[in-house]
């Protein structure tokens, strides 16, 4: 390794699970692969990842704290 260059950080790939390099020379950063990239990707165009809604149902009253 050359003097003042970083060590290489390597981390899970948060698709497969599998080691990753986390820096500058992996293009897909945090994941392994194109392929699990791209994985990602079409989760989150297909809406599987949700943040959950606190909303109250239609039915009830929104902003009311005293009909809460």
């Amino acid at each position: 390794m050359a003097q003042g260059t970083p060590p290489r950080r390597i981390v899970k790939c948060p698709q497969c699970g599998g080691p990753s390099v986390y820096g500058p020379d992996n293009p897909f950063r945090p994941f392994c692969s194109e392929r699990c990239k791209n994985i990602d990707l079409g989760a989150w165009a297909n809406e599987e990842f949700r943040v959950p809604d606190e909303s109250p149902p239609d039915d009830q009253p929104f902003g009311d704290p005293k009909l809460q």
